[in-house]
């Protein structure tokens, strides 16, 4: 981007510069015949003063109506050239209340050169400084237009990223919050009677904490820096054994099957499946009341599938449970697939998602 804009600036240096040059040739030509102990300085100085357009347009179109006007009437002509390229600059970078009044004065100077001495000279020099303005202003406009292009760009960028951080902070946060609040529970009921088993399940917080925080520091460093934690891989299918472990660790039975080769999915997509998986045993943990649930993947030609059901109380009233499937969702459809999430007849619960390979 900065090679680009270098090369645009230099590409713009060049053809000011190149416009400068052929018209200081053509005002010199033209001042040694008129006065040149005069005229030559008064060219070279209103023609180089083009050379300051990138920071002062508005003064340079100035001086250019001024050295017209002033030729014109001490020596009966007039090259209108730098005028134009004046005037085209002021309405390219400077707003199009500012441009009108400088393409007025510009007018009203080539109106009054000895050389519109006809209608057709009338008309040739109004169109004359329509055209530069026109050609200016619609630089100015396509520029504009550009830039809202990337400011909207870049502002849908950022809510698509925050978007995808907050799934992934809810995931993290409440997989890992949700697992340790049960086993805390577990060891608080079995701490006087069963103190072993107490200080498993302490252990076991200990550890799901522990992996969170790690996730949730690799996560908030791809927002900070590009540290080397903050790239490490994303998790995928290929850890759900682990994440089985740590559900089964809070109480919760679960049996996992896999019908099919897992490795080398989209990383967009394992991903995915992942976190809806986790979702879904994290809605189990905190809103079902169960003792056990069944994750099915299966993989063919055309798409992944997961199943995740348990035996929990389910939702008499048929809605969705926890804020969570919102995520599912999301993740879902910008694959291109669907979730769909409800009670099972009698008892129970059931995520079904269905991503396209």
């Amino acid at each position: 981007m900065l090679w680009e804009r270098l090369l645009r600036r230099l590409s713009y240096r060049w053809l000011l510069g190149a416009v400068v040059v052929l018209l200081l040739a053509v005002n010199v030509g033209w001042a040694a015949n008129h006065s040149p102990a005069v005229t030559v300085p008064l060219s070279v100085a209103a023609t180089l003063s083009l050379l300051a357009l990138p920071r002062f347009p508005v003064a340079v179109l100035g001086i250019q109506i001024g050295y017209m006007v002033i030729a014109d009437i001490g020596f009966g002509s007039a090259n209108p050239f730098g005028l134009w390229v004046a005037l085209c600059a002021v309405a390219a970078v400077r707003p199009r209340r500012v441009s009108l009044w400088g393409a007025f004065a510009a007018l009203l100077g080539v109106l009054a050169s000895r050389e519109v001495t006809s209608a057709g000279a009338t008309v040739a020099g109004v169109l004359s400084v329509g055209v530069a303005w026109v050609l200016g202003d619609t630089i100015r406009a396509r520029r504009t237009w550009q830039r809202q292009e990337r400011e909207e760009s870049r502002r849908l960028a950022a809510a698509e990223e925050q978007a995808r951080i907050a799934r992934e902070l809810h995931d993290v946060v409440a997989h890992s919050v949700s697992v340790m609040v049960v086993q805390a529970a577990a060891a608080n009921d079995v701490f006087e009677s069963r103190p072993d088993e107490a200080r498993k399940a302490l252990g076991s917080i200990e550890e799901t904490g522990r992996a969170a925080l790690a996730e949730l520091r690799r996560l908030l460093g791809v927002v900070r820096t590009p540290a080397a934690d903050a790239l490490a891989p994303q998790p995928g299918l290929a850890a759900l054994d682990e994440l089985v472990a740590r559900v089964r660790t809070a109480g919760l039975q679960v049996e996992l099957s896999v019908d099919g080769e897992l490795s080398g999915l989209p990383a967009g997509l394992d991903l995915s499946a992942y976190r809806i998986v986790q979702e879904a045993l994290t809605n189990t943990l905190k809103h079902a009341a169960a003792s056990h649930a069944e994750v099915g993947v299966r993989r063919t030609s055309e798409r992944l599938e997961l199943e995740i059901t348990d035996d929990g109380v389910g939702n008499a009233n048929g809605e969705v449970r926890g804020r969570g499937l919102v995520g599912m969702h999301e993740r879902a459809s910008l694959l291109g697939g669907e979730v769909v999430a409800g009670p099972l007849p009698g008892h129970g619960f059931r995520v079904l998602a269905r991503l396209p390979l």
